[in-house]
């Protein structure tokens, strides 16, 4: 929101909430009917296409949010090495709210204009004239109007807005007031107004030029540097045609420099040119190589689950993850995405983040958790978890954090496969066992007399009896012969459920207290964290993530895997000397 919101700021649909999307359904209907009443032959194919021209954009702008989230967590090429956080992601969340304006003027204007039905699929002199007409009308237009945008009065009422966000991501590009939009609507519509009332307007002309907005607009919001030097070395007068991504990135910390829409002949015209934008772009361009100190390794769980990784669905990805019912929409995409990562798949970085000087990345094996319940499985999860290891090794990284089943004594010995393999590793290997044993230790009530400790008898639930007992706490182990569920149905009113595994308990009492899975709060210091890790809610992660950086932090040279357990309450004092706090959530 802008500092002092003027008129026209909200969107008109904005009450609505997901179902904004039924203000196109329809617009959509009419199409669909229009054409099917009338048949092939008279029917409009031109409005018939508005739709498939929508998803086109939605896919387009999708594609570039997870290409830049991807490239900004691993790539040396970042041009502002700053965080984003939540608040960023809730504001940007609408960014679709101009593919639906721009369909419902698509519609109106076909239905009220002759001129704009049955286009022909291809004119050159209409494709060449909407470029001709971009270059000069709208981009000199487009400067103007925003200058005037930074003036004090406008910029404080709607495009500080857009300002908000220093460091940008790809939809940065397309977050504005609605007012905004409707200047730039009528803007972006000259070369197609121009072309159709002339008689030159094509499908290809009106696709190629919003496509070019689009992916020029997606291009100087993607904070990494991706136009290569060679391009303005063979045709050098292209500097003042195409602007580059560190280009436009001077414009978000500087203001009221680097104007131009993608242009920047207009800058050069008029003196207002950043002075530093050819040191940027250079300085961008060669990167600064960076080595994470704390690689956690996780996995995607369930198969909707790809959606909510943070280069993948924005939306999702800053809260806890459950099921949406509109991704089974989207089955085909997700098995054809499962079966190229099974056949080609490699270990992905997911995000990046930074606590204080100290360098940490997620990193994620292609598999989901059903893979590691297939014993046909096992061997090659091994072999990806190893070369992730060793990748690590290589690379400098100094620890490196087991997540969620990457870890487990019938896969890997609880990750102690890797030392016998490779006794002579740098890198220190952590399973988070003794973090999660502090973490279950301090959620239990503390007139606690009786405790069931239900689950298999792995090294954590031992470490956790072991350290019950010396509390004078009675402790039932129990190995896990009968379904969860079943166990929860025989439990006494008011039971308090507290997981110590990786997964969290499905809830089928309402007359208990169900926990999450261990976890902490993360401290203020720790940046770049806009999603959240699986269930957990934001600014929380996972006790075996934490005790990885726990562990880089302190410095400490044992690994922490196979039957080793570290020294539990030197672990937890640790955790909580550097900031992070207990967190217990109840779900």
């Amino acid at each position: 929101m802008a500092t002092t919101p003027g008129p026209l700021t909200n969107w008109p649909w904005q009450k609505l909430g997901n179902f904004k999307y039924l203000v196109l359904a329809p617009w959509v209907a009419h199409s669909i009917y229009s054409f099917v009443s009338k048949g092939p032959k008279d029917g409009d194919w031109t409005n018939l296409l508005i739709f498939p021209y929508l998803l086109w954009r939605m896919l387009h702008h999708q594609a570039w949010i997870t290409l830049a989230r991807y490239q900004t967590a691993k790539s040396k090429h970042r041009i502002l090495d700053r965080g984003i956080e939540f608040e960023q992601v809730d504001r940007e969340r609408n960014w679709d709210d101009l593919i639906l304006l721009n369909g419902i003027l698509f519609y109106m204007t076909n239905l009220m204009y002759d001129e704009a039905k049955n286009l022909p699929l291809w004119r050159t002199d209409g494709v060449v004239l909407s470029f001709l007409l971009h270059a000069g009308p709208v981009e000199f237009l487009y400067y103007w109007l925003h200058r005037a945008l930074h003036h004090h009065f406008l910029y404080s009422r709607y495009h500080s807005h857009h300002h908000s966000s220093i460091v940008t991501e790809p939809i940065t590009a397309v977050v504005h007031p609605f007012a905004e939009h409707i200047a730039y609507f009528v803007l972006f519509s000259i070369p197609m107004l121009v072309t159709m009332f002339n008689g030159t307007a094509s499908v290809a002309s009106m696709l190629l030029y919003i496509t070019y907005v689009d992916f020029m607009n997606n291009l100087g919001h993607c904070n990494f540097e991706v136009v290569p030097k060679w391009l303005f070395n063979i045709f050098p007068f292209l500097k003042y045609f195409m602007y580059t991504p560190s280009f436009h990135s001077l414009h978000h910390t500087q203001f009221r420099t680097n104007l131009s829409l993608f242009m920047p002949l207009y800058d050069y015209m008029y003196g207002t040119l950043d002075i530093s934008s050819d040191k940027l772009y250079e300085t961008s361009l060669k990167g600064r190589p960076e080595t994470p100190n704390v690689v956690h390794l996780t996995h995607p769980t369930t198969l909707e689950s790809i959606y909510h990784l943070r280069p993948v669905i924005a939306s999702l990805a800053s809260g806890p993850y459950a099921p949406k019912w509109y991704l089974r929409m989207l089955r085909p995409l997700t098995y054809l995405s499962m079966f190229l990562t099974w056949i080609f798949g490699s270990t992905f970085t997911v995000e990046r983040n930074i606590f204080n000087q100290l360098k940490m990345q997620a990193w994620a094996i292609p598999r989901f958790s059903f893979h590691y319940f297939l014993s046909w499985h096992k061997d090659a999860i091994n072999r990806l978890i190893e070369k992730a290891i060793l990748d690590a090794e290589q690379r400098g990284v100094k620890v490196l954090s087991l997540g969620l089943l990457n870890q487990g004594e019938e896969l890997n010995k609880n990750g102690e496969l890797y030392l016998q393999k490779h006794p002579n590793l740098k890198i220190r290997i952590v399973d988070g066992s003794s973090l999660v044993v502090g973490v279950v230790l301090n959620s239990i009530p503390k007139e606690t007399k009786q405790l069931l400790l239900r689950g298999n008898v792995s090294k954590t639930a031992i470490a956790i009896s072991k350290a019950l007992c010396r509390r004078g706490v009675q402790v039932w182990l129990v190995e896990d012969r009968v379904s969860r569920e079943e166990e929860q149905k025989q439990a006494p009113e008011g039971t308090h459920f507290i997981p110590f595994s990786q997964f969290p308990l499905k809830r089928i009492r309402n007359d208990c207290v169900y926990y999450t899975t261990p976890a902490l709060l993360i401290p203020k210091a720790l940046e770049n964290v806009h999603s959240c890790e699986n269930w957990l809610p934001r600014r929380v992660m996972s006790a075996w993530r934490v005790a990885g950086i726990v562990h880089a932090l302190e410095g400490w040279e044992e690994h922490e895997c196979g039957d080793t357990v570290l020294d539990v309450d030197k672990v937890w004092n640790a955790t909580l000397r550097h900031g992070f706090l207990p967190a217990v959530h109840y779900v």
